[in-house]
């Protein structure tokens, strides 16, 4: 049965979370009084369904349905998520959660995306405290995994744990505060790192854009990847974390930063800075950059799925939960996704290289039904390609969704031949065919051979099926 989401207040942060439901299959409830909200979250899940199936090998679920609600009541009735994205004035949120728990489910989960009040903040007058939860996640949503989930006392245990586990089904990464303290755990940091911005801006030591270059090209790259303790881990060399704090440590009493100390944010600074800002990025809108950072993003994030590493490694995890496409049918759907931004050339289309991937990761679909996959491989036999013959009909781009069809031509004896056609699924544009022609090889010595009689029975069976 689909679940449904429930939004409140369709802003940046909440159009990122009503996209990131949506996406993953979920009916998704709107509330919010701004005559413009509508348009706003289609924009923002416009820019959502280019990015995200992009960090994916295989399709997503089939979007939810959206819909929009003029009453809190309606909104929330029967939702199983509910999150809560107002303006940071505890009044107005006090306010909207006593609405909604007067209309929703009591097991229902209410989220808050507040960077800045506690959970206990939140709760306060509240008809059932223990509902209340922060959950409070980084812009775009739809791509960024951290959600900090944080609870009191008050919090009911088991609707934390479902609610971290609610999260790790649409991609997320719920991470469990111990204390609730101001701002979280995330926020903190990017707290110390403006402060010390604001000052070396002020006292004219760098521009605004010179302090995003020491962040993108030195350590937020490694931070993308490793954080903050595995990367000065490393640093210490052989000698591991010890000898790094022992070797820096003594650079604390330092007079290095300001971190103690706030510049006034004068009409005069808050100029400057804007100054700066508009000549880094003012020649680029603000959807322009929005969907630079999301292409950087997708292409960073494959990145590290490729080394199973940090938030390519929750990905992987992810993907694997989603539905194969049904290679049951004549012909087989052996692939379907999106093509990825990191698979164009320079001409803006997919490179002819993906092209034979594509058509090799359908391959690999055929192998493993008809049961020589992983283990198979393991045990001794594999299916080697020997001759591909691929026609390139028409452009593929990034963000379309295609998939590969697959008949097998011949199944007799060592030989495993399919012809795959990639077709791309918004108008059944025909981009490009392969005639592929695989032999079966014995792992231990890299020759022929013949493969199993229950592999081979099966290839056969598709042989026949798929004769047109």
């Amino acid at each position: 049965m689909t679940q449904t989401a429930t939004i409140i207040g369709g802003g940046v942060i909440g159009g990122g979370w009503a996209a990131r439901f949506l996406l993953n299959g979920w009916n998704v409830r709107v509330f919010d009084p701004d005559p413009e909200a509508e348009r706003k979250i289609g924009e923002v899940l416009g820019n959502a369904r280019h990015a995200l199936p992009m960090l994916y090998d295989q399709a997503l679920p089939a979007e939810g349905a959206l819909t929009f609600h003029d009453r809190i009541d309606e909104a929330v009735e029967g939702a199983a998520w509910i999150q809560e994205s107002v303006p940071e004035r505890l009044d107005i949120k006090h306010k909207v959660f006593a609405e909604i728990q007067a209309a929703c489910d009591a097991g229902a989960v209410i989220g808050s995306s507040t960077s800045g009040f506690k959970p206990s903040q939140l709760q306060e007058g509240a008809s059932r405290p223990g509902q209340i939860m922060v959950c409070h996640p980084f812009n775009p949503v739809y791509l960024l995994p951290l959600i900090e989930v944080v609870g009191t006392e008050a919090s009911d245990p088991a609707l934390l744990d479902r609610a971290s586990n609610l999260l790790r089904s649409v991609g997320l990464f719920p991470l469990r505060v111990r204390k609730e303290i101001d701002a979280h755990i995330a926020d903190r940091f990017l707290e110390a790192v403006w402060r010390e911005a604001l000052w070396l801006i002020k006292d004219d030591i760098a521009t605004t854009e010179e302090i995003d270059n020491a962040i993108r090209y030195g350590f937020g790259i490694r931070w993308a990847q490793m954080g903050l303790f595995e990367t000065y881990r490393v640093a210490g060399g052989e000698a591991g974390m010890k000898h790094f704090i022992d070797q820096f440590g003594p650079a604390l009493a330092w007079p290095w930063t300001k971190l103690m100390d706030v510049p006034e944010l004068t009409d005069e600074l808050a100029q400057k800075i804007a100054d700066q800002s508009d000549a880094q990025s003012g020649h680029l809108s603000i959807r322009e950059l929005e969907r630079k950072r999301d292409n950087n993003l997708i292409a960073m994030m494959r990145a590290l799925k490729q080394q199973g590493a940090a938030a390519g490694r929750l990905i992987a995890a992810h993907q694997k939960t989603l539905d194969l496409p049904p290679v049951e049918e004549t012909p087989m759907i052996t692939v379907r996704r999106t093509v990825p931004v990191d698979w164009t050339d320079r001409n803006g289309h997919m490179n002819e290289g993906r092209f034979g991937q594509i058509f090799s990761d359908a391959a690999e679909i055929v192998m493993d039904v008809a049961g020589a996959g992983e283990d198979y491989i393991a045990a001794g036999g594999s299916y080697f390609t020997v001759e591909n013959t691929i026609k390139f009909l028409a452009e593929a781009n990034a963000g379309e969704p295609v998939e590969v069809r697959t008949r097998v031509t011949d199944g007799e004896g060592k030989k495993l031949r399919c012809f795959h056609e990639l077709v791309r699924t918004s108008d059944d544009t025909l981009l490009a065919t392969s005639d592929q022609l695989m032999l079966h090889v014995d792992m231990k010595t890299r020759r022929t051979s013949l493969p199993t009689p229950e592999v081979a029975k099966r290839i056969a069976a598709f042989a026949a099926a798929h004769k047109e």
